[in-house]
């Protein structure tokens, strides 16, 4: 749902851009914050007043911190203070529940009441921001931004605030105050926003048919159900998570702004180490910037190293959601690339590349076992069926269906990979390619528009980030 919806495509959003072109250059900014905080209350309006505190507390943080010199005891004293209240905000409203039904498994503990706490929206992605503006501040990097209205729509920009990228102050600190619409930037972000759509729209979405269908088919499934099944899963989630990136870029670009890639066909990998620079890449960057680098990095020693990376994927693991298999799965990855790192990574480059290739996706669609699954019994069953240590053999009724699908989850593979791109390149030349271009971009968004109407499954997997 969301920016994949009738409402917002013809309604918000439609509303907002014309508003904020009718206005002049000076009050754009200020559009855009209202807009977004209207977008960000729209489901439960009273968490406007928690973006509203947490832009309050981060802007005059980082005043306060531009009054002081750099790394002194009053800076640091001032920037600890705004991580301890940032990390307090997205641990109550994200992990109390976890916490506590946790902790309820003790007899001494049973006492406590279960909380009832809605989610925010987006909570994990402005709050991850707003630290780094904060840590940028303290270290130097930027200037403390004096203009409220500009940091509240830095905050709150509604384009990449509920599926990333991660947008670092320093990334955009001058397009907050000088950018410069274009209609040059306007078409290329309509054309990217209508790419992402379509990645949502019409694959994402049937890839989670397939995968809603044979992730709890059972022993009817067999190894072929359950190899079809994941599979399934691994395009959804990469189709709709980059096509979220791709609208929220786009988005971006219609009103001036450019945000930093997302993804970079991960699935074409040769290792776990490379998968990872290619896949949710702002959440990389800023793990490395914030975390790991602050822990010591490779600076103290193999051993030191092999604990800093496997912090780093824990809390990786845990940002993506409230439930111990994301942590499972977090750790699981930091595991692979310490192995990566210390045993494997000369012989992964001698490997022919289709070896290396099969390694890589093999290691990655049973991390998408553990991502999907909250339940440790759950993960274990699935695999046992993957591997033929339960039923082998697949149910007529669960062979029909993946005969039926097998076409579109052949296309949506061919589409994971670069090939589409390299052609558009090479077509790209063509005196009318523009032309073809734009007929090509709006029949598409018919078509996505359609889709949109006629079907009513349109899951939005990053709600819980």
């Amino acid at each position: 749902m969301v920016f994949s919806s009738i409402p917002f495509l013809f309604g918000f959003f439609v509303l907002t851009l014309t508003v904020y072109y009718a206005v002049p250059r000076k009050f754009r900014n200020f559009v855009l914050l209202i807009f977004s905080l209207l977008f960000y209350g729209y489901g439960e309006p009273v968490f406007i007043l928690l973006m509203l505190f947490s832009i309050l507390v981060n802007y005059l943080s980082g005043l306060a911190l531009g009054r002081l010199t750099v790394g002194s005891k009053g800076a640091k004293a001032i920037l600890i203070l705004c991580v301890i209240i940032n990390i307090a905000l997205l641990g109550y409203f994200k992990y109390a529940s976890l916490f506590v039904g946790t902790l309820k498994i003790l007899p001494v503990f049973s006492f406590l009441p279960n909380p009832e706490i809605s989610l925010p929206i987006g909570i994990s992605f402005y709050t991850f921001q707003t630290m780094s503006y904060v840590i940028d501040v303290y270290k130097g990097n930027c200037k403390p931004q004096k203009n409220i209205i500009s940091f509240g729509t830095f905050v709150s920009l509604f384009p990449q605030l509920i599926a990333g990228p991660i947008v670092r102050y320093v990334d955009i600190e001058n397009q907050l105050t000088e950018r410069k619409e274009s209609m040059l930037l306007f078409g290329n972000g309509v054309r990217l926003f209508t790419l992402g759509l379509a990645k949502k729209v019409l694959i994402a979405n049937e890839m989670g048919v397939i995968w809603n269908e044979l992730k709890f088919a059972g022993d009817g499934a067999g190894v072929l159900g359950h190899w079809f099944g994941i599979i399934a899963f691994t395009l959804q989630i990469y189709f709709d998570f980059s096509g979220y990136s791709d609208m929220a870029r786009g988005l971006g670009n219609m009103f001036g702004f450019s945000f930093v890639k997302n993804f970079d066909y991960p699935y074409i990998s040769k290792s776990i180490t490379e998968f990872w620079r290619r896949w949710h890449i702002s959440l990389g960057v800023w793990f490395r910037e914030y975390v790991y680098i602050p822990l010591g990095g490779n600076r103290r020693g193999k051993g030191r190293q092999c604990v800093n990376i496997l912090i780093v994927w824990a809390l990786t693991g845990f940002w993506h959601g409230a439930s111990w298999n994301f942590l499972l799965w977090g750790v699981y990855f930091g595991v692979l690339l310490i192995i990566e790192k210390f045993f494997l990574s000369n012989l992964l480059k001698k490997l022919p590349t289709v070896f290396s290739h099969i390694y890589t996706m093999f290691f990655v669609i049973i991390g998408w076992v553990i991502f999907d699954f909250s339940s440790v019994a759950d993960i274990l069953k699935y695999i046992k069926g993957m591997f033929g240590l339960a039923p082998v053999r697949t149910d007529g009724d669960t062979l029909s269906f993946i005969i039926s699908y097998l076409p579109i989850l052949c296309v949506a593979a061919f589409a994971s990979l670069p090939v589409i791109r390299k052609i558009y390149f090479k077509v790209r030349k063509s005196r009318l390619f523009p032309i073809a271009e734009a007929f090509a971009t709006a029949a598409v968004l018919t078509l996505c528009t359609a889709s949109l109407v006629r079907s009513g499954y349109n899951p939005f997997l990053y709600f819980r980030f």
